[in-house]
């Protein structure tokens, strides 16, 4: 059967629909190869973009309709498209997973983070103790899945070495480089030395230590934020601190121009807590970082310091005035800034690009439909 009446369904019920992982890199790669590729996901309109076919999905109101009506409005349009594969990429449709596997369906899922550790971490759960059952709950269930579906699609090898080895590839989330290159950098509309964040802002995240420590660099330096904050709350807490005026909050804007930004700034940073699930995670903004050949300032994790070695320089997350000091340290020193903001683009084009990762995904592929 020809690769393009050979039809492949990924789904999310909480991603969006152009999701960098989900669209840009592995829907995208899919669709160039030939495979007749729907990704149903939350959208306003049914469209094509990309040789990929969009099917849209009512976005959800809060959690509880994402977890329940939504999940199984996802499988009703999953099941009209009688594909030969389906491609989850969230934890709340494992069980709709199954449901395919017990139509004869070929199931892949993709692990993005290792969530029954996450959930320790959801405030939004109050209570710690439900938090711990519910983790060793949906371990349980998400273990006894993988042992089910067809394949696992694992983002590092951490996660990877938790599901049964003989049908779980690692399939890392690099940049597109080339997407990257296409991006024009912006006009740079300031004299001062330009320390960059593009994400969610978040607690553990770093920020609130990192705008802290504008305030120590003062007018030497300027931050500048992208993204949604996790809370208004957070926000203003965020812009009370001394820092703030060394910050410029830019919102949140497509990925596009996240680059155009990134290629005009001078630090990258990347600081998140030392949580157990974070501790060897691969940041896709670190990479990012390295193909616009920035150095980066990174939380001082033995993994990353391992992984990211001549590309960054290492603090500790928590500690504003050691954040500060690797800032100033950059600052003062272009000629070491430079040195390593052009090691990690070296490394980029070598080797952590999705343009060489997206060959393991079609090799995943091309081994199920055999």
């Amino acid at each position: 059967m020809p690769k393009s009446k050979l039809k492949i369904c990924i789904l999310s019920s909480s991603h969006s629909v152009f999701d960098d992982r989900i669209f840009q890199k592995e829907a995208r790669t899919l669709a160039n190869a030939g495979y007749h590729v729907v990704l149903i996901a939350p959208h306003d309109k049914r469209e094509s973009t990309s040789g990929v076919h969009i099917v849209p999905l009512h976005k959800p109101i809060d959690r509880l309709e994402r977890m329940t009506k939504t999940t199984w409005r996802l499988f009703r349009f999953g099941l009209v498209e009688h594909a030969l594969i389906y491609h989850i990429h969230d934890p709340d449709l494992i069980l709709i997973g199954l449901l395919f596997k017990c139509l004869g369906k070929k199931v892949i899922y993709d692990v993005h983070e290792d969530f029954p550790q996450q959930l320790l971490y959801k405030e939004w759960i109050r209570s710690y103790r439900l938090r711990r059952i519910l983790s060793i709950v949906f371990n349980m269930l998400e273990k006894t899945s993988a042992s089910i579906f067809d394949a696992i699609v694992a983002v590092t090898a951490d996660i990877a070495r938790q599901f049964p080895a003989k049908k779980t590839m690692i399939v890392r989330n690099l940049p597109v480089l080339d997407l990257i290159d296409r991006v024009a950098p912006l006009q740079k509309r300031t004299a001062k030395p330009i320390v960059f964040y593009a994400g969610w802002l978040t607690k553990i995240r770093g920020i609130r230590e990192l705008i802290h420590a504008m305030q120590i660099i003062g007018d030497r330096g300027e931050l500048w934020l992208l993204g949604k904050w996790e809370s208004e709350e957070f926000k203003k807490e965020c812009a009370a601190s001394g820092g703030w005026k060394h910050t410029k909050y830019l919102g949140f804007v497509p990925l596009k121009e996240v680059y155009g930004y990134m290629k005009i700034a001078d630090i990258g940073i990347c600081l998140l807590y030392p949580i157990k699930y974070y501790l060897t995670s691969l940041p896709i903004k670190g990479y990012e970082y390295m193909a616009c050949s920035l150095p980066i300032v990174m939380s001082d994790f033995p993994y990353w310091k391992n992984t990211f070695a001549g590309c960054a320089l290492f603090t500790n997350p928590h500690i504003p005035a050691h954040i500060a000091e690797n800032i100033l340290y950059l600052i003062d020193r272009p000629d070491e800034a430079n040195r390593l903001g052009a090691h990690g683009r070296q490394l980029s084009q070598q080797e952590f690009n999705w343009e060489t990762e997206s060959n393991r995904l079609i090799t995943l592929y091309k081994n199920l439909l055999n």
